[in-house]
């Protein structure tokens, strides 16, 4: 069993944590449950208090301002104590047998820096899931979104974290700028032989905006989009540049 740190961004995320937690002291696999508070003005940092008092896998780090999940996520990183991270919303949660499944895998497949986990996507509109063409979009997302992450810490570094460009906080899209770059620089790999992690619907969520654009049921604002292409770009080059210079940068050992 490889042990896992998972970083949980929240930010007022009093209504859903506690589920998220559960689902998560639920998996062996996770030795360290990071809940990042990024500036709630609810009762989530007490409820991620509560729960490192029952159980000492669960810890709180507190973000002095809201910065965004990006900026939490990173932050949670910083602190992990362990060589795979997992990534979960405060509103969504793992099924059992989650970790373990992504574990196994990276075990046997060393060459591959990360996994994805399939997501089911809970009481979503039906006139979305209806749609014939749901399953495909659905895919896609479950390829984007952090909970579906699980990825080794070295990789992680090496891409530079989530980016924290103001202009992901406005428009969304700084998971699918890391995951584009995951994709052309190692490869982004998702296990289909079942569903492990719930995405609950609520209203706003951003996946919901993702499938009406998907779908043909919402128009973006074209610059908007050309924003978000530019800045994921940039992150995407950025993420290259970084990884060719640690392959091609030679490793001198300290005398002894």
């Amino acid at each position: 069993m490889t042990p896992i740190s998972i970083i949980i961004p929240c930010y007022n995320g009093a209504a859903t944590l506690a589920r998220a937690l559960r689902s998560c002291l639920a998996q062996p696999e996770a030795a360290q449950i990071i809940v990042v508070d990024d500036g709630s003005t609810d009762t989530s940092a007490d409820l991620a208090a509560h729960y490192g008092n029952l159980d000492p896998r669960v810890c709180l780090l507190r973000m002095p301002h809201n910065g965004g999940p990006a900026r939490a996520r990173n932050w949670g990183a910083m602190h992990a104590a362990h060589g795979l991270l997992a990534f979960l919303d405060a509103d969504d949660e793992y099924l059992p047998g989650a970790l373990a499944a992504a574990s196994v895998f990276l075990a046997q497949n060393p060459q591959d820096v990360s996994v994805r986990l399939d997501v089911d996507y809970t009481d979503f509109p039906a006139e979305l899931t209806g749609h014939s063409d749901f399953a495909m979009h659905a895919a896609t997302l479950s390829n984007t979104v952090p909970s579906s992450l699980i990825i080794r810490r070295a990789a992680y570094a090496a891409l530079g974290g989530f980016p924290m460009d103001d202009a992901f906080r406005r428009l969304g899209g700084e998971d699918g700028a890391f995951s584009w770059a995951l994709r052309e620089l190692f490869g982004n790999r998702r296990l289909t032989d079942a569903k492990r992690v719930r995405m609950h619907y609520h209203a706003g969520i951003h996946a919901e905006r993702y499938f009406r654009v998907a779908l043909g049921m919402q128009i973006p604002n074209p610059a908007d989009v050309a924003d978000a292409f530019r800045f994921s770009r940039q992150f995407v080059e950025t993420a290259r540049a970084g990884i060719e210079q640690l392959r091609t940068a030679s490793v001198t050992p300290k005398p002894s």
